[in-house]
Order: structure tokens, then C-alpha cells, then sequence
């Protein structure tokens, strides 16, 4: 049996720093139940959990380098390079994790079955460029962290900007493509979960937290961020839509079974609430998130993450 793991999404690393500097949402884990009354069907989904995993990992820890390099453009002057003028300069850079193992399991998979031509090559890509800029960012890290500037009159700091420039440019580029394209196999791969669960155990309590975390996903999608603080109130409103169908859909479940979905059940119904309180604060301001919305979102970013956790609870207690 295969869990699917979470997802930190790039757009999401940055997003809602309008209010807090290290909001990030994940994708909530899915179960693979064994049994299947179709083993090629159920081979074949395996294998498809089993890649988006090793791809999720790697996007995961290599967040990090998203993380790193906004701290480091919170103090320098991305055109200018550094001065040693910065009040902020002691902030530096964040030191990266080891993905080497992460690496390895990305590459293998990009070999095997299902193949994925757009992903695996931009996969492809996206290693690469990251393996351009990381060694670059732990220097930086480990000159900023040691006051090497303090030595050189920023001459090292100066030349490691004007290579990691282009390098973040580019690493963050492949990001972007590597998210959209992730998110839409996700969607279809999270159907297939939610259909194979019916399956075997018809709309169970396992079914019922799937539905509930794949809409509020494609509620998150939808958030705002630094770079896109407007929301399109139409397809939020709809995706909002279409989670309140998911809660009564719960709501019926526990009118049927009198342990419904424990742990989860006040989270999800409280998220739906706020994010209505969200949507009419979003509506006066016509989306900008920047007008008196920003408290909220974050909420509901937090929240959020506070339900995957509840999720992969009670989808154990509930095998």
C-alpha cells in the first residue's frame, strides 16, 4: 500500500508573505487500497503513486533553495549586488538540505514506467538547474554566515551574486513549469485514488477525507500570493463551491455512521466558514488580497496544513 506524498508548491513557498514569511501548504498524502478487483489497474496506479512520490520528494526538500534565495533578496539589491551598506546583511542565506538521495530516486523514475515526457524532462531540467545553483548558494551561505565580506570588502560576494542571478533565474523558471504540469497530473491522479476507494469500500470514511482534501487543494490553487495578490473570484468562489458539496457530503456520511470522520470533521467544517468570510472580503475589494485580506488568508494557509495532518490521521485510524 502506497501513501502519496505531500507537496510543497513553489508558487506557495511565497506565497501570502504579505503577512507571513513562511507560509507554505501541502498537498494532503492518499492511500492506495490494497485488494483491487483489477490487479493491472491497480498495478498501474501503484506505479503512478510511486513517481509522483520520488518527484514530490525532491520538489519538497529542494523548496529549501526558494527559501534561501528570498532571504537573500529580503536585504540585497538584486541589480546592484551587495554593498556592505546592507542593514540586514547578517541575515544571509539559508543553509540547503542534502537531496542527494532525492535526486537519485527523481532520476530513476524519470526511466520508468509511466512515462511522462513533458514532466520527466522538465524533471530533467529542473535537477540540473538546481545543481547549478545550489553550490553556489552554499557559499554564499557559509561566506555570510563566517563575515567573510568583512576580509574581502564584499569581492567574493559580489562575483557569487552575479552567478547566482542567473542561476536562481533559471532554476526558478524550471520551478514554475514543474509545478503546473505536477498539479495537473495530481488532479487526475487524485481521481483515480478517489474512484479506486469507492471501489472497494464505496463512499467510505477513507473516501470521505480524499474528497474533502482533494477540493480543498484545488481551493489552494487558487490562493493568492506576492506575485499574484488579485484572485479570480469566480473560480474561487466555484472551487469554495464545490468543497462546501465535499463537508455535506461528509455531513450525510456521519448522518449514516455515528463515528463519521473523526479528527477532521470541525477542521474542515471551520475552514469552510472561513473561507466565505474570505470570499466577501475578497468581493469588496475586487480580489486584492493586499486590501484587508491578508490576515485571512493566511488562516486559511495555516489551516489548511493543519488538516493534511488531521487527514493522514484519520485515514490511519480509519483502515
Amino acid at each position: 500500500m502506497l501513501t502519496r506524498a505531500f507537496f510543497y508548491g513553489a508558487a506557495c513557498a511565497t506565497a501570502l508573505l504579505l503577512a507571513a514569511p513562511q507560509a507554505g501548504w501541502a498537498q494532503g498524502a492518499a492511500t492506495m487500497p490494497a485488494g483491487s478487483t483489477s490487479k493491472a489497474a491497480d498495478d498501474d496506479l501503484q506505479a503512478a503513486i510511486t513517481k509522483s512520490n520520488a518527484y514530490t520528494g525532491l520538489m519538497n526538500r529542494t523548496l529549501r533553495a526558494i527559501q534561501s534565495w528570498e532571504r537573500y533578496g529580503s536585504w540585497v539589491d538584486m541589480k546592484k549586488g551587495p554593498t556592505g551598506k546592507e542593514r540586514y546583511i547578517t541575515y544571509g542565506l539559508y543553509s540547503l538540505y542534502d537531496v542527494a538521495g532525492e535526486i537519485k530516486k527523481a532520476e530513476e523514475a524519470m526511466a520508468r514506467e509511466p512515462k511522462l515526457p513533458a514532466i520527466d524532462e522538465t524533471m530533467g531540467r529542473y535537477i540540473k538547474a538546481y545543481q547549478e545553483l545550489a553550490p553556489l548558494i552554499t557559499k554564499a551561505e557559509r561566506y555570510y554566515d563566517r563575515k567573510d565580506y568583512r576580509d574581502d570588502n564584499l569581492a567574493e560576494g559580489q562575483k557569487l551574486h552575479a552567478l547566482m542571478v542567473p542561476a536562481a533565474k533559471t532554476f526558478l523558471e524550471e520551478r514554475s513549469k514543474l509545478d503546473a504540469l505536477m498539479r495537473v497530473y495530481k488532479r487526475g491522479l487524485d481521481q483515480r485514488e478517489l474512484a479506486s476507494i469507492e471501489q472497494r469500500e464505496g463512499k467510505s470514511a477513507r473516501w470521505q477525507v480524499r474528497n474533502i482534501m482533494i477540493n480543498a487543494r484545488a481551493v489552494m490553487d487558487l490562493m493568492p500570493s506576492n506575485e499574484s495578490p488579485i484572485v479570480d473570484l469566480k473560480s474561487f468562489n466555484a472551487a469554495v463551491a464545490d468543497y462546501a458539496g465535499a463537508v455535506r457530503e461528509m455531513d450525510a456520511f456521519k448522518d449514516k455512521e455515528p463515528k463519521g470522520v473523526p479528527f477532521i470533521e470541525s477542521q474542515a467544517s471551520s475552514w469552510l466558514g472561513k473561507l466565505r468570510d474570505f470570499s466577501d472580503k475578497l468581493a469588496k475589494s475586487k480580489g486584492d488580497v493586499r486590501r484587508g485580506a491578508a490576515n485571512d488568508a493566511n488562516w486559511i494557509v495555516n489551516n489548511y496544513n493543519t488538516m493534511v495532518s488531521l487527514s493522514e490521521t484519520a485515514v490511519r485510524m480509519s483502515r
